[in-house]
């Protein structure tokens, strides 16, 4: 389940936001946990476990459209980095998209960002 996440400061022309959800330290190069994209600027946050109406979901690294949680080796420690990107236009991507055609698609299309880094560690 998607931990709750909320932002502010959204510039005014923000179109739509993008977030982006990635595991920096996995053995075969970062992992994609999370994209979606088409989500309203009006909006102040994302619930827990939350994809809002109208949002669009990417392929992440688990080979589903959806949110997939933290699950790094035994003993092991990895940050997960939270990325909210306010975009200047609607990016237009097909359901599935990877986390390389997001970034593709938001080249020069970045208004402002946010990171929020983690780290989790399975006993």
């Amino acid at each position: 389940m998607s931990p709750p996440l909320n932002f502010t400061g959204l510039p005014e022309q923000t179109a739509e936001l993008a977030v982006l959800v990635e595991d920096p330290d996995a053995p075969t190069g970062t992992f994609t946990h999370w994209v979606m994209w088409g989500i309203e600027p009006d909006l102040s946050g994302l619930g827990e476990g939350e994809a809002p109406t109208g949002a669009v979901q990417g392929r992440n690294d688990f080979g589903r459209r959806a949110y997939g949680g933290p699950s790094p080796p035994r003993g092991r420690s990895h940050r997960y980095v939270f990325e909210v990107l306010a975009l200047s236009e609607p990016l237009g991507l097909a359901e599935g998209a990877s986390a390389a055609d997001l970034r593709r698609a938001t080249a020069g299309k970045v208004l402002a960002s946010g990171r929020l880094t983690g780290r989790y560690r399975r006993g």
